[in-house]
């Protein structure tokens, strides 16, 4: 997680989605002060959300990494279709399914996949296009 100084009275609201300067989906607002709010990042398990593979358009569920759970530029995407036609590099963004996360916001790219639930979907690993160590600024998407 991380604390911003931004809250209540910048207009900033529980669940509001948080960008880096270049727009790519940093987390969410999880608590929400006068003056400051605390986001949670992606790669957290309180911050799952619905996302897309964008050249094929198969839904999916962003979760913390089960194989990389040190690495926090590493998530893991589940659920995908067992016919997904997955390539490392294909961009992944946000569904807008959830009603959290407006639709095709840049969460990250495609690095590896694999089949499991003996063949019946895929999960695949994702690069999160933000690095959260570096971050200085984030942006709040408000209502």
């Amino acid at each position: 997680t991380l604390k911003i100084d931004a809250g209540l009275r910048d207009g900033v609201r529980p669940d509001s989605p948080v960008l880096s300067g270049e727009g790519s989906l940093v987390g969410r607002v999880s608590d929400v002060t006068f003056t400051q709010s605390q986001v949670v990042l992606l790669g957290d398990p309180d911050c799952r959300l619905a996302v897309l593979v964008q050249e094929t358009r198969d839904n999916g569920i962003i979760a913390p990494s089960s194989s990389s759970p040190l690495d926090s530029s590493i998530v893991d995407l589940l659920y995908l279709s067992r016919n997904s036609p997955l390539r490392s590099g294909q961009i992944v963004v946000t569904s807008g399914i959830g009603g959290i996360f407006p639709k095709e916001i840049l969460v990250g790219q495609i690095v590896d996949w694999r089949t499991v639930g003996y063949g019946l979907y895929n999960e695949a690993r994702v690069s999160l296009a933000v690095n959260m160590n570096t971050l200085e600024e984030v942006w709040v998407k408000l209502p």
